[in-house]
């Protein structure tokens, strides 16, 4: 039975009300938007480096409105934790204790983010006001931000409690894709000339079809990638059958890392440029836009070489080998063909290293997609095909189906098994 016929369903009305609690949420985001700090005006000038964060937050940062930092700060202190867990012991017991610990580290992370929006809300207010506003105006637009920040942090904790699928992720994925509209009508508007003769207006309408093909296309294999994944098997000797064992595999996904490693590039891609606008150097400010913006032949090299490293940082943090290995030997299971311990551990390195490799240079190449398409074309930078907006919406699409998918199902199987 397709889902929505499911959903629909009398018995699954919660459900309903639940993915309407998340909408009206969202809407409450979308507006936000559109409200500006008092006392600013919108940015007209490129973003350049901060594009990310002006994507992710559905143009709030163009519109520099109350939600312009979004929920950046929070994911950049949430990845900055997962580093300290490996690094200091503290957090490495916290990591051990299960949900309590991880409930903990939570709460580290929502102080960090606190104080992350509020440092970025006093550099973009800085940056974006120039040096003409008083100490008092730099303060109140930071603490406006922040609080703008600290808002959608509840607002998504509201959604994952009782709306469907998580909550920031969701937020991210509704400022994405409220922007795609106006970027269609921005890649219509200049691939179509209109004052032209019909020849022109043909071959601009033919482009424009061109564009949609190849952005769906782009989509289409988006979706492939997040999915695929390879299946080593694993067989447990303490649980025999009658085929001599029970077999089943650990899926180890083609981009185990996701976006963070985009998100974290960009953050460490960020920094210079906050410095400079910080500092007001003429020569350091030339510097950083000459060499370290990804508009740039030298800055783009450096930010793809960050994404592939960072991808199997953040890899091997996710998923570790050794620690993997460990646990299925003291379960009793192992890879049919390799022994338990040091060889399986060596193994699952070999075929996380390819894998992980394939998945970085996909992720590098969606990312460069629109960098090179914005300097090989006259279309405004709105207008972009691939990208982390792109990348980001199909994992949590996918998320949130697969969520609601699986409460269906279990909806289905606890009502056939009570008529047994």
């Amino acid at each position: 039975m397709p889902l929505l016929k499911q959903l629909f369903k009398p018995t699954n009305r919660d459900l309903l009300k639940r993915i309407g609690f998340t909408l009206v949420a969202l809407a409450i985001f979308i507006i936000g938007t559109t409200i500006q700090v008092p006392g600013t005006e919108s940015i007209t000038k490129n973003l350049g480096f901060l594009e990310l964060v002006n994507t992710m937050g559905g143009g709030a940062l163009q519109n520099f409105s109350i939600f312009a930092l979004g929920v950046m700060p929070y994911i950049t202190a949430t990845i900055v934790m997962q580093l300290l867990g490996e690094l200091i012991p503290y957090f490495q017991e916290l990591n051990k204790q299960g949900h309590v610990g991880r409930q903990k580290i939570n709460t580290y992370s929502r102080y960090m983010g606190i104080l992350f929006a509020l440092l970025q809300g006093y550099a973009f207010s800085f940056m974006f006001l120039g040096r003409t506003a008083s100490a008092s105006e730099y303060l109140y637009i930071s603490v406006v931000l922040t609080a703008g920040t600290a808002f959608l942090l509840w607002l998504g904790d509201q959604i994952t409690r009782k709306g469907i699928g998580n909550g920031l992720s969701l937020i991210i994925m509704a400022g994405i894709i409220a922007t795609l509209p106006q970027m269609f009508i921005d890649a219509f508007q200049g691939l179509v000339v209109f004052d032209g003769t019909a020849q022109q207006i043909t071959l601009g309408v033919v482009k424009f079809i061109l564009f949609a093909i190849i952005y769906f296309a782009i989509i289409v294999g988006v979706i492939f990638v997040q999915m695929a994944e390879r299946k080593v098997p694993i067989q447990y000797a303490n649980k025999s059958t009658a085929y001599g064992g029970n077999s089943s595999y650990v899926p180890i996904k083609v981009n185990t890392a996701g976006v963070v490693p985009v998100i974290f590039a960009s953050s460490l891609m960020a920094i210079p440029g906050i410095i400079a606008g910080l500092i007001n150097n003429e020569s350091f400010s030339l510097f950083v836009s000459n060499y370290l913006t990804y508009t740039t032949p030298v800055g783009f090299i450096i930010y793809v070489i960050f994404i592939f490293l960072f991808g199997f940082v953040y890899t091997y943090m996710v998923f570790k080998p050794e620690d993997f290995a460990k646990n299925l030997q003291e379960s009793g299971g192992y890879i049919p063909g390799i022994r338990p311990g040091n060889e399986t551990k060596t193994y699952l390195s070999k075929v996380l290293t390819r894998i992980t490799c394939l998945g970085s240079v996909f992720l590098a190449i969606i990312v460069a997609l629109p960098i090179i398409f914005s300097r090989l074309t006259s279309l405004p930078t709105s207008v972009s095909i691939g990208g982390t907006g792109l990348l980001i919406v199909v994992g949590v699409a996918l998320e949130t189906y697969k969520q609601i998918e699986g409460s269906l199902l279990s909806r289905n199987y606890k009502k056939g098994y009570s008529r047994r």
